[in-house]
């Protein structure tokens, strides 16, 4: 079973995207689907969202 965890700055929310590690995110509004992301795309992903302007 995976740990979904979702972002601090949703706070009492249930209107946010949830991560679960090895798994890939879903929405916490319909958690019985997930969009599978691998690790090297999710790294990707983080990086574009720090610096958008390095997108490669």
């Amino acid at each position: 079973m995976t740990t979904w965890r979702k972002s601090s700055y949703s706070g009492s929310s249930d209107n946010c995207v949830e991560v679960g590690k090895g798994v890939g995110i879903r929405d916490s509004k319909a958690p019985t689907t997930h969009l599978p992301l691998s690790a090297e795309t999710w790294s990707a992903f983080l990086r574009f969202a720090r610096f958008p302007g390095t997108a490669r």
